[in-house]
């Protein structure tokens, strides 16, 4: 076997000499995800054909659609905007699709930032799943809190920890997501220098660092269970390397992963049942994806909360009607146990770049400033909040899915059931962002569309069907719409995208 540093010299030459280098150059197809329920998808594609984009399913998730025809960034679009799409390079939508979590899964993904997998694996598990999203840099928990919030992901929640430190039970997690810090080898199309720039010692510090990540997620990983690790490098000691570590040191267990349509494969020895892809011919990042299982039966005699390492199998939450139930009581009459924390809102862009291995040296000072937070609120109780606390004219709390909406300072959060019975007490996480309370009421968060009724109603709701009243709107303009109260439900036809503030009778946009 060659040295690792002689194959990354020979790799890179390789590289530089390969036919479909040149390739590499030239912008690929975009992707995106349709993120909204599943009533709601042929209005979210409707709204983009309404713009002017043309697009195609991908075949590889009912999720996920490749762009055609792209007249103005597909990130300044109304669906961006409302949080109806998420623009994902399509390689990095693979590990949510080789992971398949079950409908009503838990799943924990330990490097999370920006949250673009987290959103998928909370859209697979679906409004009454839970998904826990882990991120050691505090600039970029913002955007992973930012970006779910605009998506309305609400059975995700956050945390702020090194990711080979977290304080979770062992053996608890069925499903574990890793995609750590990496050489970024795989992006050489947008970001050339990352072939010369990691290399030598920097690489060294990062297959150590995956190492880590990789025991601790052994640790967590339930009997039985399964663990996705990827990453966006070409780099074999990042790749193969590491799931033979996995393998002969943590003593898991390769699941073979077959080809997921859509994508040409390159294949190393050592990389039996792991995929590969090739970038240039895929029209996509490099990217490589393995499935790992802890030995052992789970409790039940379930699968680990995966649907198998097969293809096609993300199929998401296609339920048409009403996703969950009433709010579960799940906290006592005294208060709920301060595992979830409120802080000042999002911090960061609505969109952040690809993890870069900067990340390493911020791994211990995340998890320095969660335990910090944890000292400062650990006396601070959420206060349960009853579902009239809830209700309004454009908020229905029996929409909520199964869990409970907690007031925290003026701050409204929603606490999945399954967090609440996962998370151990020392654990600091934060919950959804519902709105604050005010005058005993909740006032919803503008972006907050997932409790609005299934149903426009015509004395407190504003809907237009022209587009340009909508940019209109977004750009500043107010519009008399005759209705009372102090806000109202803003809809595109019968697509629900939110809530404006009312002033005397006219609608103001204070979307952010």
């Amino acid at each position: 076997m060659p040295s690792a540093r002689i194959f990354r010299q020979k790799a890179l030459a390789a590289l530089t000499a390969c036919p479909y280098y040149a390739a590499m150059s030239k912008p690929a197809a975009r992707s995106f995800r349709i993120v909204c329920e599943h009533r709601h998808t042929t209005a979210v594609e409707a709204l983009l054909r309404a713009q002017g984009y043309e697009f195609e399913p991908e075949p590889f998730s009912p999720l996920c659609r490749r762009l055609l025809a792209e007249p103005r960034p597909l990130g300044s679009s109304l669906a961006a905007f409302f949080g109806y799409i998420y623009i994902q390079d399509r390689s990095s939508m693979l590990p949510p699709v080789a992971l398949a979590p079950t409908m009503g899964a838990s799943v924990l993904d330990m490097c999370a930032s920006p949250g673009s997998k987290t959103g998928f694996l909370a859209q697979l598990v679906g409004r009454t799943g839970f998904v826990l999203g882990n991120e050691p840099s505090p600039t970029r928990l913002g955007t992973l809190r930012a970006n779910l919030h605009q998506c309305n992901l609400i059975q995700a929640g956050t945390c702020l920890y090194s990711g080979d430190a977290l304080p979770l039970h062992p053996a608890s997690w069925n499903a574990i997501l890793l995609d750590p810090p990496c050489s970024g080898w795989g992006t050489a199309e947008k970001h050339p220098q990352v072939l010369k720039l990691w290399q030598g010692d920097k690489l060294d510090s990062l297959t150590t660092l995956q190492q880590r990540l990789l025991r601790h997620a052994a640790h967590l990983l339930a009997p039985g269970g399964s663990l996705v690790y990827s990453t966006c490098t070409t780099n074999v000691a990042e790749n193969e390397d590491q799931v033979r570590f996995a393998e002969e040191e943590l003593g898991l267990v390769r699941e073979h992963l077959a080809p997921i349509p859509g994508f040409v494969w390159e294949e190393l020895p050592g990389g039996e049942g792991t995929l590969r892809v090739d970038g240039a011919r895929s029209q996509a990042q490099g990217f490589y994806v393995a499935r790992l299982r802890k030995p052992g039966a789970m409790p039940d005699g379930g699968t680990g909360g995966t649907q198998g390492s097969g293809a096609g199998s993300a199929q998401g939450n296609t339920d048409s009607g009403p996703l969950g139930g009433p709010a579960a009581a799940s906290g006592s009459a005294d208060g709920v146990s301060p595992r979830s924390v409120w802080d000042s809102e999002f911090s960061g862009s609505s969109r952040f770049g690809r993890k870069r291995a900067g990340r390493a040296s911020r791994q211990s000072s995340g998890q320095a400033l969660g335990q910090t937070l944890g000292q400062a609120l650990g006396q601070t109780l959420g206060q349960p909040l009853p579902p009239d606390c809830l209700a309004g004219p454009t908020c229905d709390p029996a929409l909520l899915p199964p869990g409970q909406a907690v007031l925290y300072g003026d701050h409204v959060r929603f606490i999945p059931s399954q967090a609440a019975a996962l998370l151990p007490q020392n654990c600091i996480w934060q919950g959804a962002l519902l709105g604050k309370l005010c005058g005993g009421r909740l006032d919803a968060a503008p972006r907050l569309r997932t409790l609005m009724p299934e149903e426009p109603d015509a004395a407190s709701s504003l809907v237009l069907e022209d587009l340009n009243d909508i940019s209109a709107l977004l750009s500043g303009q107010s519009r008399q719409t005759g209705l009372q109260g102090r806000e109202a439900a803003l809809w595109w036809r019968d697509l629900p995208l939110g809530r404006v503030a009312l002033k005397n009778g006219r609608a103001v946009a204070g979307f952010r």
